[in-house]
């Protein structure tokens, strides 16, 4: 491949949050988020290619505004791409009329609108937050509900497909950011790596350490939830989201080198 053009579409998760972008890949500064480590990775993997990079998600966003804004902008990317990620869905399964079902049909007809302009489209579940989280339950169904759609859709149109939310390491705590809602940089390297295995027959991510649970301290329970959940229910109650105003942090083509 002479020329790579890989853009990703999604919410906070394919935006970044909670990976300060430490880190190298063959001696080369990663992008910071899953996305841009995968970028990264693509170019070492294609030393005589020219790759680039865009990244339209944006946090906050549902699955219906990924789809309404955030493809229109990635198909009129000059070049077209080569390649787009979808990963979305994780605000949505947050809300009380979640259904996987009425969210495949419009997301199937955007794989055919990508698929029919030779662009490679993979698909990712969102990560699976719910390990620490208040509701941890509900939200743990409702995400391997919704991996299981993205999964079917996957095999109907022979996409790649990365089951980030059913990942056997990546419900563990020392993949995740103090919001607990986020991955860190460890936990978005390990995404990048099952993305590049997965998208680009990239080699198969070493398996972490088994590491000790910590059991979380009253203190340390009480600023977080005064911190991270009390904000978020606050933008809910006020139909806010944390997406308002912001835009892509990569809204056209990056060389990566």
């Amino acid at each position: 491949m002479d020329s790579i053009r890989y853009v990703a579409i999604g919410d906070s998760f394919s935006e970044g949050i909670g990976d300060t972008g430490d880190g190298t890949t063959a001696g080369t500064p990663t992008l910071p988020g899953w996305t841009g480590r995968l970028a990264t990775g693509i170019a070492a993997l294609h030393p005589g290619a020219t790759v680039s990079y865009a990244n339209l998600a944006v946090r906050g966003r549902l699955l219906a505004g990924v789809l309404d804004g955030q493809l229109d902008a990635a198909l009129a990317l000059d070049p077209a791409p080569t390649l787009l990620t979808f990963c979305a869905g994780g605000n949505d399964l947050l809300r009380p009329a979640f259904d996987p079902a009425v969210l495949i049909g419009p997301l199937e007809a955007a794989v055919e609108r990508v698929l029919a302009r030779g662009i490679r489209f993979a698909l990712l579940s969102p990560a699976d937050p719910s390990a620490r989280l208040p509701l941890g339950s509900l939200i743990n169904r409702r995400g391997d509900a919704w991996a299981d759609a993205l999964e079917g859709l996957a095999r109907r149109h022979d996409l790649p497909f990365v089951d980030v939310s059913r990942d056997r390491h990546l419900g563990r705590a020392e993949f995740w950011s103090d919001d607990r809602l986020h991955m860190n940089a460890a936990g978005h390297q390990r995404v990048a790596d099952l993305a590049l295995h997965a998208i680009e027959a990239g080699p198969l991510p070493a398996e972490p350490a088994d590491a000790r649970t910590a059991k979380a301290r009253l203190p340390e329970e009480l600023r977080y939830y005064r911190d991270h959940v009390l904000p978020w229910v606050g933008r809910r109650v006020t139909r806010r989201s944390s997406g308002d105003g912001r835009s892509a942090t990569f809204p056209a083509w990056t060389p990566v080198v």
